[in-house]
């Protein structure tokens, strides 16, 4: 669960929901701050910088002859130990969002991702599936 809501709402929330046993002393539940920090955030796989002159589009990859962007983790070894103890991601950022997103595709996983607001929409795009709410975003 990835969330924008406090750590100790999530928490709650995810108990009740039954995605985590409150036992469980296994099962992670961290801000999205912490988790960006700990995997070093989103880089480019080519110049491994998180800002650069790459390209975003083919177009402009063929123009430029450059190659185009391709985003990647910047700590893979870091997001591997995290990923299959993490259960809840809370005060969740865009940019952590999309980290996870990307994080989990690059190790073949299909992903879905719902979101109620632009801020959303890095790691709807960047997902297999997304699933972008109207209005009123409940």
């Amino acid at each position: 669960m990835v969330t924008g809501d406090n750590l100790m709402t999530a928490r709650a929330i995810a108990i009740e929901c039954g995605i985590i046993n409150p036992t469980d002393t296994n099962s992670l539940v961290m801000n999205g701050s912490d988790f960006i920090e700990k995997i070093g955030g989103i880089v480019c796989k080519n110049c491994k910088t998180k800002i650069c002159d790459c390209p975003t589009d083919e177009d402009t990859s063929l123009k430029l002859k450059k190659p185009i962007r391709v985003d990647t983790v910047a700590n893979g070894a870091a997001f591997d130990e995290i990923i299959h103890r993490l259960d809840v991601m809370s005060r969740s950022r865009p940019e952590d969002k999309y980290a996870m997103v990307v994080g989990l595709i690059e190790r073949g996983n299909v992903v879905a991702v719902t979101g109620d607001g632009t801020n959303d929409a890095p790691a709807l795009k960047k997902a297999d599936v997304g699933f972008a709410m109207g209005i009123a975003g409940t």
